[in-house]
């Protein structure tokens, strides 16, 4: 229905659906609004788990409803936030079913700065803020590599510049090469499949991933998140050689070595040979004058020795040392001795007093001891008249009937 109808059926009503379906064909009939750009700041922005953007765009004094569908939002390269300023292509239409009208943006770019490189930032503040640019899990590069794994274009100057300055430096040590997209669609793919050759064969301790110089688009395979993640959980060394030395990329950071050309990480890998060479030479002089100095020290020494009043004179040495032996021996035999004597004294002294203590001696001298059920009896209340009691002397024992007792003062009980 366009205008010229409706003015013809001024009398007729309406449904809400026939006037929202009007003037949503008076929106994309309009050629401004089929196609336009605004720029604004980004508010209520909601990323729906269908892939679907929704957000509103302002300025201080109003704003619009924005809707980026999935097949447009999968090709935006960064996450898109709340007060981020942007510039927006789309068109403008009516959603009849609100009746509302709203932006249908297919592009979106960051204003003032580009997509990429604000991208680009945004992931590394994030895998920054997870620790994975963090110097403690850097793994160190083994000193004297053997096998050593390049990952880049097996067509390009980087895979020459590696190849050649290793051989120069370090021919001892063997090259593999992984061929692998380093740019465009699915070279981040490629990248992640030659990692993960690289750690699970366990062919190499070392490797080197990069290209040559470029755009940021053309490097831009090397910021992707994914890879970034498998290179850190990589068990084996890294170096990233990624364009020139001015460029940067994710890569770089969560490396375990950041070379500015791959010519540099070439370098960074392996040593020189000539430098061993002379370093080599350099301690065999040093171990040469080290013995030659501990060789005369020894000599010298031996010369003390041999001058040495022990070595000149050992018999009258050995003499003087052999009659203070003797005497030492002398004083610790008396000594000995001494001690003996003052022991066996103690003890016979000792013996004497015990005796002297002893019930038995006293019984030698004439006395004797009366038991009851080999109690000694010390009192004639401990008896009564008829018990049977044993009297010892000093050379035996006799058994006696008890008669009658007394008391000391003479009464009988």
């Amino acid at each position: 229905m366009d205008i010229s109808m409706l003015r013809e059926r001024n009398d007729a009503i309406m449904t809400v659906s026939e006037l929202n379906n009007f003037i949503k064909s008076m929106f994309d009939n309009n050629r401004l609004l089929s196609s336009v750009y605004v720029k604004g700041e980004i508010s209520n922005f909601v990323s729906h788990r269908s892939g679907h953007f929704y957000f509103s765009l302002k300025d201080p004094e109003g704003q619009i409803k924005a809707v980026m569908f999935r097949s447009s939002a999968m090709k935006v390269k960064f996450v898109p936030e709340n007060g981020m300023k942007v510039t927006v292509f789309g068109s403008i239409s009516v959603f009849p079913r609100d009746g509302v009208y709203q932006m249908y943006v297919t592009s979106i770019q960051p204003d003032g700065i580009g997509a990429l490189y604000l991208a680009y930032e945004q992931l590394k503040a994030k895998l920054d803020s997870e620790g994975l640019f963090s110097d403690e899990f850097k793994k160190p590069l083994p000193r004297f590599p053997h096998k050593i794994g390049v990952i880049t274009s097996p067509t390009g100057a980087a895979v020459r510049d590696i190849i050649n300055v290793i051989g120069r430096r370090y021919p001892l040590a063997t090259v593999y090469v992984y061929p692998a997209l380093v740019q465009g669609d699915g070279a981040a793919k490629s990248l992640i499949d030659a990692i993960d050759y690289f750690d699970k064969s366990n062919l190499v301790d070392t490797v080197i991933i990069g290209r040559g110089g470029g755009s940021i688009e053309d490097l831009w395979e090397f910021n992707n998140e994914e890879l970034a993640r498998r290179i850190f959980a990589c068990s084996v060394p890294v170096i990233s050689a990624v364009g020139h030395e001015t460029d940067f990329t994710i890569c770089d950071f969560v490396s375990d070595m950041r070379a500015p050309t791959p010519s540099a990480a070439a370098e960074l890998a392996v040593p020189d040979i000539r430098e061993l060479a002379v370093a080599v030479d350099i301690l065999s002089e040093r171990s040469d004058r080290a013995l030659i100095r501990a060789s005369e020290r020894a000599r010298e020494r031996l010369d003390r020795l041999r001058d040495s009043r022990a070595l000149r004179d050992f018999t009258t040495v050995l003499g003087s040392k052999s009659d203070r032996l003797f005497e030492l021996f002398k004083a610790a035999t008396s000594a000995y001795q001494k001690e003996i004597s003052d022991r066996k004294l103690s003890f016979v002294s000792n013996v004497a007093k015990i005796e002297a203590l002893s019930p038995l001696s006293v019984i030698s001298r004439g006395y004797s001891v009366a038991q009851k059920n080999n109690k000694t009896i010390s009192s004639i209340f401990e008896v009564d008249t008829g018990d049977i009691i044993t009297v010892r002397l000093s050379d035996g024992s006799i058994k006696a009937e008890v008669k009658d007792k007394s008391s000391s003062n003479g009464e009988l009980k």
